[in-house]
């Protein structure tokens, strides 16, 4: 019997003993799959933010400088409304006119105007001037991207300022002869030159850029009507014609008579002695 008992008391631990190693082993791999998976979602992460970043820097676009220009012309029902409505709308967007021209004929009355706006406003402007047209005839946009000639000028304008400015640092503490002041001078007299022409040319690029130019046209129709090819004057055209040829012809004599006053003295004179001596006689 104590040997029975024995026997059962060594399976029985034998068999708690197998249970906590199993449930030990479990528990292990467990936790090494959770490290695991913690492992490749960082590093996920990771490659998910550095793929993003890098793309962000290679897609970032050079500010792009557009000229943008427009020429239109639109049908009105009357020029000098519409005309003072589309410079409302030059106002209303920070824009001026810089000409103006009206026309009138025997078909049609027109205002031809060109409209300085800033490059913002361009696409509201054009749009709110068709708005108080009846029909338009034409629209033309043009663009011209000067962005290479730009940031080409930027680099040769700041290449330029540092050569004058070695140059300049040349004259103050190398130049020490006259023929090497002379030369030197030259020099930074040429990049000045330069400079102030890569300078001006930016100055051009930048305001063709920020003011774009809109040319528009507005016209009505008017009724034809034919040239008569002779007039009849009425009487009350006659008359005051005669009156003033009347006026004219006064005008005339009284200003003849001060031009011949002299003469008209020495006449009145001798009238004067001529009738004395009759007297006497």
């Amino acid at each position: 019997m104590k040997t029975l008992s024995k026997k059962f008391n060594f399976k029985f631990i034998a068999i708690c003993i197998s249970l906590l190693v199993v449930g030990s082993c479990q528990n292990a791999s467990y936790k090494e799959d959770f490290a695991m998976e913690t492992v490749a979602i960082t590093e996920s992460y990771q490659a998910v933010d550095g793929s993003e970043a890098t793309g962000t820097v290679a897609n970032t676009p050079v500010q792009l400088k557009i000229i943008k220009s427009a020429s239109a012309r639109y049908k009105v029902e009357d020029v000098k409304k519409a005309t003072a409505q589309v410079k409302e709308m030059a106002q209303k967007y920070d824009g001026y006119i810089s000409d103006l021209r009206f026309e009138n004929n025997s078909y049609e009355k027109q205002n031809r105007f060109t409209i300085k706006v800033p490059n913002t406003h361009f696409d509201a402007l054009l749009d709110s001037i068709a708005s108080v047209s009846i029909f338009t005839e034409f629209e033309n946009i043009t663009t011209q991207d000067v962005t290479e000639e730009y940031l080409d000028l930027e680099s040769r304008l700041a290449t330029k300022q540092e050569v004058k400015e070695r140059y300049e640092d040349i004259l103050r503490k190398n130049a020490k002869t006259v023929e090497d002041i002379l030369a030197t001078e030259e020099k930074l007299r040429i990049l000045q030159e330069e400079i102030e022409a890569a300078q001006g040319r930016l100055k051009y690029l930048s305001n063709k850029v920020s003011y774009s130019t809109v040319q528009v046209d507005l016209f009505e129709t008017v009724e034809y009507k034919e040239e008569p090819e002779s007039y009849t004057k009425l009487f009350l055209d006659k008359a005051g014609s005669g009156f003033n040829f009347g006026w004219e012809l006064i005008e005339a004599i009284v200003v003849g008579l001060l031009h011949i006053w002299p003469l008209l003295i020495i006449i009145t004179l001798v009238i004067m002695f001529l009738r004395r001596k009759m007297k006497k006689k």
